[in-house]
C-alpha cells in the first residue's frame, strides 16, 4: 500500500510540473523577438494583455536593453520581473548601425596614412 501511495504522489508531482509548462523546465524567452503568445506561455503572471503590452512597448521604444527595462511596460511591475528573471533573455534585435564615415576617409587611397584630411570646399 505504501508503494501505491508513493507512486501516486510521484505521478501527481509529475503532472503538476507538466501543467506548470516550460517555465519550470528551464525554458527561456527572448523579450526582443518573442510574440505575445510565447511571452504569455513562458512568463509567470503574464496573461494575454500583459504579453501584448510587452510587444507594443518593444515596437514603440525599440528593443529591450536589459531585463530590468521590462518594468517600464504598463502592467509589469518589479515583482513580475524578479519572478521571471531566470526565464528571460535579452537578445539583439538586429545588428547595430555602423557609424558614418567622413567622405574623405571612406574612399580608399584618397589620403596617405597619417596625413591630414584635405580641406572641404564650401559654397
Amino acid at each position: 500500500m505504501k508503494s501505491v501511495s508513493l507512486l501516486l504522489k510521484s505521478l501527481l508531482l509529475t503532472l503538476l510540473l507538466a501543467v506548470a509548462g516550460g517555465a519550470l523546465a528551464g525554458e527561456q524567452v527572448d523579450i526582443n523577438t518573442a510574440d505575445a503568445a510565447t511571452l504569455e506561455k513562458v512568463l509567470v503572471g503574464v496573461g494575454p494583455s500583459k504579453a501584448e503590452a510587452i510587444v507594443q512597448y518593444r515596437e514603440e521604444h525599440g528593443p529591450f536593453k536589459s531585463v530590468d527595462e521590462l518594468a517600464n511596460v504598463k502592467g509589469i511591475g518589479l515583482k513580475t520581473v524578479e519572478r521571471n528573471r531566470d526565464l528571460i533573455k535579452v537578445g539583439e534585435a538586429g545588428p547595430a548601425p555602423k557609424p558614418a564615415q567622413p567622405a574623405a576617409s571612406a574612399a580608399k587611397g584618397t589620403a596617405a596614412e597619417g596625413a591630414a584630411p584635405a580641406p572641404v570646399a564650401r559654397r
